[in-house]
């Protein structure tokens, strides 16, 4: 019989709740959760009362030094990322790190020489990977029914949708960024890791501030300070310029006077198309000189779960050899293209990234 991981949960925010714990407690056969530690020591308890985990703690380190654990899940704010990773894979335990992985190209090359010294994982917490949509289309696209991509849009545009102004979202020195980090860690990401991750050759960015004033656009259940900081985005779009010589474009808003919210991936192959929209997952091709559409009916079966994010990442801790579907490594490709973006939007030009290499498979 095969021991339980020793696991524990830092951060007790919604994130924490409402996917990392659900997640590992269905798991119950490989992981036994010992610890949840937030720096809110009330929510941290609540938390462990209701889901009845044994043990709280406010400091990280602490934790880790007394409980011999084998995995914690990360889910706090974007600026302790890299820190808590770090210290992580110092003390032998395997990372999942919600995303995005870090603030910036440098911390993601730090995570990254840290995991190879202790020879632990670390997988980002992508979730739109592993939707049962993207794991069909990731295969489609796998076995050649689009071609060769040569064009893709991605983005996220929300009506009211800022996640709270002077939250730690609308502050740069702890998100990161804006719009751009908090959403296109959803889509930005997918459609890349759907085009296979190709190296990018150059990145064109424009930023906006067009709600920063107001607390009148904010997404359901987040409330905005008045006077708050709102020193980052709230729209973002761009074009990302690939060396097969294929194209990305890009849009991202907090809040945008459209009619409705859309969140997608659209993808054109030589052979067919795809499109993510809202979750509805359509293809596009030709058959005996006709043109079709086809919807796949993968809800058909209520059952279904083609990855399951938390098994896959402790199948992957069990068996080394085994690639994550979301490594580390795909952080420091994410982050290269961010602080092109952001350079780009400063500076009003174009940036290279001639020297980013190919993401290979994990």
């Amino acid at each position: 019989m095969k021991n339980k991981l020793r696991y524990a949960l830092i951060g007790a925010g919604g994130n924490a709740e409402k996917k990392h714990i659900h997640g590992y407690l269905a798991l119950a056969g490989d992981v036994e959760i010992l610890a949840i530690c937030d720096i809110d020591e009330g929510k941290a308890r609540r938390m462990a009362g209701k889901y009845g985990v044994p043990k709280v703690y406010t400091d990280y380190k602490e934790m880790m030094n007394r409980e011999q654990l084998d995995l914690v899940s990360i889910v706090t704010p974007n600026f302790l990322h890299a820190e808590i990773t770090v210290y992580a894979l110092s003390q032998g335990i395997h990372v999942h790190c919600e995303k995005p992985l870090c603030l910036s190209a440098t911390e993601a090359h730090a995570i990254l020489e840290a995991r190879n010294r202790s020879g632990k994982r670390v997988m980002i917490g992508l979730n739109n990977r592993f939707t049962n949509e993207a794991v069909f289309l990731k295969q489609w696209i796998s076995e050649g029914k689009l071609g060769q991509i040569y064009s893709a849009k991605a983005g996220w545009i929300r009506r009211s949708g800022i996640p709270g102004r002077g939250t730690w979202f609308t502050n740069k020195e702890y998100s990161g960024g804006g719009v751009l980090i908090d959403l296109g860690a959803h889509y930005l990401d997918l459609a890349l890791y759907l085009m296979g991750m190709p190296k990018v050759c150059s990145v064109t960015g424009r930023t906006h501030q067009n709600f920063v004033h107001t607390t009148t656009r904010n997404r359901n259940g987040y409330q905005g300070i008045a006077g708050g900081i709102f020193n980052v985005e709230d729209a973002a779009n761009g074009y990302v310029a690939l060396e097969n010589g294929s194209s990305l474009a890009l849009d991202f808003s907090w809040a945008s006077n459209i009619e409705e919210d859309r969140f997608y991936v659209e993808l054109l192959g030589t052979e067919g198309g795809a499109s993510l929209v809202n979750g509805t997952l359509k293809l596009f091709g030709e058959s005996s000189g006709v043109c079709l559409d086809m919807t796949p009916k993968l809800g058909l079966n209520p059952n279904l779960q083609l990855v399951n994010e938390f098994a896959h990442f402790i199948d992957c801790i069990r068996n080394p050899e085994k690639p994550l579907i979301a490594p580390a490594d795909d952080g420091l490709y994410f982050s290269e293209i961010v602080d092109a973006f952001y350079e780009s939007a400063e500076a009003r030009n174009t940036v290279s990234l001639s020297s980013q290499q190919p993401v290979l498979a994990h």
